[in-house]
């Protein structure tokens, strides 16, 4: 339950926006699908917030076809979401002190339920099933896993996932999930990275937030010319380069930064458009961040905003699920 009234107003915002130049080099190598295994374990595609099944359906294919890895996402509507305003009536919503239970039990339900399909997918019964969770379905697939157990998942594998709570006492930060990701930290299983289960964070980094006023306190990306002073204002481009003086951060780097700023408590930070990279990877897990990589698949390109299901960014983390 992220950013409940926010985020399916930003995300229609955002992807309205002209997307920008993200030719960078991901710190992940590839694999092709001629050396995927003939039998790799089916694949549960948890929807992120917002999002629904069919939201999937170029995932699926690109993984089914592409990788061999048979998939069940769970099934979920847009108006499924709307059960969450069931936790409007609970005090521990207004305290910030709200859990998984009831209000996110319809989840976990279909969660339940996917896995079953998966398993019946399973042609070695040792190998268990993979979960991939999108957005919010990362960390709801974790409270899955705390009260229905592991012993069937041998990777969970979070796609733009906020994992960490919002800091406390950050002027301006309210927690939009009123206490689930504090019920997630303290009594959710840590990440880990063993040979019976995998944790892999993948986070994007599409576009740096930038302050509400003023200038970023960031360093410049390195695609800008110019130097900075102390107080990271951009000072007059070295001579030669006065085609590149910077303008300072654009409406959609601030508008993206106020987002990121619920998230982590920081504007001027890099993330996937939606959330930020700091918080898409988990202590103990392996954590991976790809450049250039979008949010969502609502508002995506593959061309020219590809997001983590595309078929360009799919290449750079499928191969966790054929080890």
């Amino acid at each position: 339950m992220y950013y409940p009234l926010v985020l399916p107003l930003a995300l229609a915002m955002v992807s309205l926006l002209p997307a920008i130049n993200s030719q960078r080099t991901s710190i992940c190598f590839s694999l092709t699908s001629s050396s995927a295994p003939s039998t790799p374990r089916p694949a549960v595609i948890l929807p992120g917030l917002g999002n629904n099944t069919g939201d999937y359906e170029g995932l699926v294919a690109t993984l089914k076809e592409g990788y061999n890895v048979p998939c069940v996402v769970a099934q979920v509507s847009r108006f499924d979401w709307l059960r969450n305003a069931a936790g409007l009536v609970d005090p521990n919503y207004w305290k910030g002190t709200l859990q998984p239970s009831p209000v996110l039990d319809w989840y976990l339900k279909r969660v339940e339920k996917a896995i079953s399909d998966a398993k019946l997918l399973c042609t070695d019964e040792n190998k268990g099933v993979s979960l991939i969770g999108h957005s919010a379905g990362g960390w709801l697939a974790r409270v899955y896993m705390h009260k229905f157990g592991f012993s069937d998942i041998s990777l969970l594998l979070t796609l733009g996932c906020p994992h960490l709570p919002p800091p406390k006492g950050v002027q301006g930060v309210i927690d939009q999930t009123r206490g689930l990701l504090d019920y997630v930290a303290v009594n959710c299983q840590p990440a880990v990275y063993t040979p019976e289960l995998r944790y892999v964070c993948i986070a994007g980094r599409y576009i740096q937030g930038a302050l509400l006023t003023g200038g970023s306190n960031s360093p410049p990306d390195e695609h800008t010319s110019g130097d900075t002073n102390s107080d990271g204002d951009h000072s007059l481009p070295r001579e030669g380069n006065s085609k590149n003086v910077p303008t300072g951060p654009t409406f959609q780097a601030r508008f993206v930064g106020q987002g990121y700023k619920q998230v982590c408590g920081k504007a001027d930070v890099w993330g996937d458009g939606v959330v930020p990279e700091m918080a898409a990877h988990l202590e103990g897990a392996l954590n991976i961040s790809l450049e250039g990589v979008y949010h969502s698949p609502v508002g995506s390109d593959d061309h020219t905003r590809p997001w983590f299901g595309s078929p360009s960014v799919v290449d750079k983390w499928a191969h966790h699920l054929l080890n």
